[in-house]
């Protein structure tokens, strides 16, 4: 298996020389493209510890591993932010390290001129901000309205959280899936059980029809009620009522 390293600062690769004179870890596009060609087609492990850097050299990166022809595995063992984030979107496979984490925000510049460079720039920006986002759609499934607020909102993601939204495949040495974010810490509903939800919603007979009241199993929606017992109430009202057959009016 050939190995390649995401670690350092995203730069470019005119730029790369520098860095290596002084001695400092960095990455370019040039050295995945060499790692790529050297590999020809085995299975590529990219290693991944970065706070990120130019924008452009994430997207280029993220393009040659999506291109690969083999397969590639991502590990991110220490920080995939910013640009790395972007750029660690590209694997096939992404693992990453329980003590890791996936960190998400707009892209920003320096703007000079009038007013109409700085309107001209905020729109730069915010298609940027769009045409990251959609390494992350891909990733995760997510809305793109819902990738842009984690941006807006500099996001900084654990492992667990990171599987959980689909960032990440697979959180590395976790062969008992012990590491969840659990209900009593987040507020969040597993994912099949909200598009449970939503399928009720949109088609209202399913919530009175007891003959699909048997989707949930009596067990989880049991688990469910006592995790969800203070922080949602009403979720798991609706839930139980769900397999009752009706509503009530809590």
């Amino acid at each position: 298996m050939a190995k390649v390293n995401v670690k350092g600062p995203i730069i470019s690769s005119d730029e790369k020389w520098i860095y290596d004179w002084f001695g400092i870890e960095a990455v370019c596009a040039t050295d995945i493209e060499k790692a790529i060609k050297d590999a020809n087609g085995e299975e590529l492990e990219v290693i991944i510890n970065s706070p990120g850097g130019y924008v452009d050299v994430g997207s280029e990166i993220y393009t040659l591993l999506k291109d690969y022809k083999g397969k590639t595995t991502g590990k991110i063992v220490g920080m995939a932010a910013s640009a790395a984030s972007v750029a660690s979107m590209g694997v096939d496979i992404l693992k990453i390290s329980p003590t890791a984490r996936i960190m998400i925000h707009n892209a920003s510049g320096i703007i000079q001129g009038d007013y109409r460079a700085m309107d001209h720039g905020s729109e730069m920006l915010k298609e940027c901000n769009k045409a990251i986002s959609n390494a992350y759609m891909l990733k995760t499934g997510m809305k793109q309205e819902e990738l842009l607020d984690l941006m807006n909102k500099e996001t900084f993601m654990n492992a667990q959280r990171a599987k959980e939204l689909g960032f990440v495949d697979e959180i590395m040495f976790d062969t008992t899936n012990k590491l969840t974010n659990s209900c009593e810490n987040t507020g969040m509903l597993p994912k099949d059980v909200i598009e449970k939800i939503r399928n009720s919603i949109d088609n209202p007979n399913k919530i009175n029809n007891k003959s699909n009241t048997n989707e949930l199993e009596n067990e989880k929606l049991n688990n469910l009620k006592n995790r969800l017992a203070f922080k949602n109430k009403n979720v798991a009202s609706f839930l139980f009522c769900q397999k009752q057959g009706g509503m009530n009016n809590e």
